[in-house]
């Protein structure tokens, strides 16, 4: 199966570098570049992209606006996005997963980091740079209330909790702790498979995205609290 990708970033000259490195994967192929968010909402749309490497700085509609633009749309429900920028500031690692995206990174990352994030976030895993980590994440969506509207939704998701079993809040909490399906596995002496299907459901009843979208739910709900140390 081949990979869709479409870029989103102002500078033409990195759309064309990364244009370059994803097309040159025999499961990759770029179907589209848009330079800035708003044409990267149209070309979500038309192209129906699986992965959408976005700028989070651009002119206009900025890569934050058109992630929840898209993320918001369903139609677009299968489509996943890594977010990039110049300047990893743990408040943009919170809001661009708050936004709806899959991971984020780094324009600094390596090639190989770049294409695996994008197969990363096309299986549907989180995705998080070295510079953003767990802790730190924890610690934004644990600040204070928001003002668009998140109070309802964090009660909302701590309803929607009430609906999960008992071994899958806890595979929800160690999800929350970065743990992969075969880490889960070992820790709760199940295999990876009984793991993804507790990880699915669990998806599927909290209408999350994907396993981003479960650590901030289990954040948001309060189900896991950060580490103060």
């Amino acid at each position: 199966m081949t990979i869709r990708v479409l870029l989103a970033d102002d500078q033409a000259l990195l759309r064309s570098a990364f244009r370059i490195l994803v097309d040159s994967e025999p499961d990759m192929e770029v179907v589209g570049e848009a330079p800035d968010g708003a044409r990267a909402v149209e070309l979500a749309r038309t192209e129906r992209p699986d992965v959408v490497l976005m700028d989070i700085r651009m002119p206009g509609t900025d890569g934050l606006a058109a992630t929840r633009a898209i993320t918001a749309d369903p139609g677009l429900s299968g489509v996943r996005i890594v977010m990039l920028t110049t300047f990893e500031a743990d408040e943009y690692v919170v809001q661009s997963l708050r936004a709806g995206a899959s991971g984020f990174l780094g324009k600094g990352a390596e090639p190989e980091e770049l294409l695996g994030a994008i197969r990363i976030a096309h299986a549907g895993e989180a995705l998080l740079s070295p510079a953003a980590t767990k802790g730190l994440i924890a610690t934004f969506l644990a600040q204070g209330p928001r003002d668009d509207g998140a109070d309802e939704e964090g009660g909302a998701r701590s309803e929607r909790l009430a609906a999960l079993t008992a071994r899958e809040r806890e595979v929800l909490v160690l999800v929350a702790g970065g743990l992969s399906n075969d880490e889960i596995g070992r820790r709760l002496d199940v295999s990876p498979l009984t793991v993804k299907t507790h990880v699915n459901r669990t998806m599927a009843k909290l209408g999350a995205r994907d396993r981003a979208q479960l650590v901030v739910t289990a954040y948001e709900s309060g189900l896991v609290r950060p580490r103060t140390e």
